[in-house]
C-alpha cells in the first residue's frame, strides 16, 4: 500500500514534514508513505490551464495520486485557514476522478490550529474524498522543535501516528 503525504507548509523545517517524515519512518510492514515535494511548483491554478496538456507539475500530483491508495494531508494553519500552496493543490485536483473516494488522513502539528482542518475536511468533502476519522489527528508538538528521529523516537507521538497509519490501512477501498 502506497500512501501519498502531502505538506501544506513549504517552510524547509516544517514541523507538518517533520509528521509525514515520522510517519514514514512509522509505516508497518506492506505500507509506504511516499512525500510529495514539489507543492511549490504548481502553477496558480486557472481553468484556461487545466487543459491537455496539462504543466508537468500538475500531472505529476495527479499520477502519483491516482497511485496512491490513499492520502495523508499535514498542513499548518495560516490567518485561520490552510495555507493558499495546499490550496492551489487542491484546486488542481476538483477535476480529476483520482480524489474520489479516496480514503485521507489529516494530521495537525499544532493543538491551537481549530480552523484550517475543518476548512480542509469540508474541501475534501466537497472532493468526495473519504476522510478516515482515526487517521486525522492533532500530533501535538505545540513548539517543540522535533524533527522526524525525534518524533518518531517519542513514544506518545510515534503511538499516535501508528494508530492513524493503522486507521488508514484499515480504510483502504
Amino acid at each position: 500500500m502506497k500512501v501519498l503525504a502531502i505538506c501544506g507548509s513549504l517552510r524547509a523545517t516544517s514541523s507538518n514534514t517533520a509528521i509525514i517524515r515520522a510517519a514514514a519512518r512509522l509505516a508497518p510492514a506492506g505500507m509506504e508513505v511516499v512525500e510529495f515535494e514539489r507543492l511549490a511548483a504548481l502553477p496558480h491554478f486557472s481553468q484556461d490551464l487545466d487543459v491537455e496538456p496539462l504543466p508537468e507539475p500538475v500531472r505529476d500530483l495527479r499520477a502519483r495520486i491516482a497511485d496512491a491508495g490513499a492520502l495523508f494531508i499535514s498542513s499548518p494553519e495560516y490567518a485561520h485557514g490552510m495555507p493558499g500552496s495546499l490550496k492551489n493543490a487542491l484546486d488542481w485536483l476538483v477535476s480529476d476522478a483520482a480524489m474520489i473516494e479516496k480514503p485521507i488522513g489529516l494530521l495537525n502539528a499544532s493543538s491551537r490550529s481549530t480552523f484550517a482542518h475543518p476548512q480542509l475536511a469540508e474541501t475534501l468533502r466537497t472532493m468526495s474524498a473519504i476522510l478516515v476519522e482515526g487517521a486525522s489527528i492533532v500530533v501535538p508538538l505545540d513548539g517543540r522543535r522535533l524533527d522526524a528521529a525525534g518524533i518518531a523516537a517519542d513514544p506518545e507521538l510515534a503511538a499516535l501516528l501508528r494508530r492513524a497509519l493503522d486507521a488508514l490501512r484499515n480504510n483502504l477501498r
